[in-house]
């Protein structure tokens, strides 16, 4: 049987594939421009990789945010809310590509791996502050002439942009690395930095700076996907949260903002204490038919 460990990777490399299977993009150094552009995919993948078949939710609702035509866009917005009332953090595990490439980082055999940064309880706290600044307030207040702002956040943070769609841009057009300035350096050096920092530490750009993330783990505890701890089963081993790559304490707080539902903690418990929703379901169907 294949662990889960292992068919999250393939499952993860499979939704990359599939939403990013434009290949004559990355032929030829082009944008898909097709009518599947308009659809929101659930992770952070950029409108602009070449291969992209849909728009990223972060860079869509700055697109909204900083035109002088738009001040709300419910459609966006209901995107991320279906998307956060179904799956939460399940987005994150498995669907967001610069999540896969961290974790493939991480496997890398060199350092001595630690779960978070120094000052990590506080530090968590900055996704949200990227939210509220970098995607809301500063695309709607910083205007030109014209009363149109910038995408802040893609311009300034995004390594998933900057790795998928600006390096793969950038290669393949002359015109492009004539005009590649102090910014591009700039978001290629936050890139390699949170690279090398992924090498050692378990998806720093997921724990630290990722505003999509902060959106969906505020679904986690209301959500239709959530965490159970059968507390008749529970025996308080800690092993949930030894195994967890975003150190939380399971046992206690299964669903909370930061969990990824990546299924370690279910995977490594001895008593089985811990289900998801889809697995209730299932035992409760099979309850039924006996």
């Amino acid at each position: 049987m294949v662990k889960q460990s292992t068919f999250r990777h393939l499952f993860q490399a499979a939704w990359f594939a599939l939403t990013n299977g434009y290949g004559k993009g990355f032929a030829t150094g082009k944008i898909y421009q097709g009518p599947t552009k308009v659809l929101c995919v659930p992770g952070l993948n950029c409108y602009s990789c070449p291969g992209a078949l849909g728009s990223c939710p972060i860079g869509s609702l700055q697109a909204v945010l900083d035109s002088s035509k738009f001040t709300f866009s419910c459609y966006v917005l209901g995107m991320l809310m279906i998307f956060g009332s179904f799956f939460g953090r399940v987005v994150c595990g498995w669907l967001c590509p610069f999540g896969f490439v961290q974790d493939l980082v991480y496997k890398i055999p060199v350092f001595k791996k630690i779960k978070n940064l120094p000052g990590h309880k506080k530090l968590k706290i900055l996704p949200y502050f990227i939210l509220l600044i970098f995607v809301v307030l500063l695309p709607s207040l910083v205007v030109d002439v014209m009363g149109t702002g910038s995408p802040w956040f893609c311009e300034y943070i995004c390594p998933s942009g900057t790795l998928l769609a600006g390096i793969p841009l950038v290669i393949m057009n002359g015109s492009l690395r004539m005009a590649a300035g102090l910014r591009f350096l700039w978001k290629v050096s936050v890139l390699v930095l949170l690279l090398v920092l992924a090498i050692k530490i378990y998806r720093p750009f997921c724990k630290y700076l990722c505003p999509l993330g902060a959106i969906y783990g505020c679904f986690n505890g209301v959500g239709f996907y959530r965490f159970k701890v059968d507390e008749g089963k529970c025996i308080k081993c800690k092993a949930c949260q030894r195994v967890c790559g975003m150190d939380i304490k399971v046992w206690k707080n299964p669903n909370s903002a930061e969990c990824i539902r990546c299924g370690a903690c279910k995977d490594v418990c001895p008593t089985h204490a811990i289900s998801s929703t889809l697995e209730q379901l299932r035992r409760k169907d099979e309850r039924k038919k006996l």
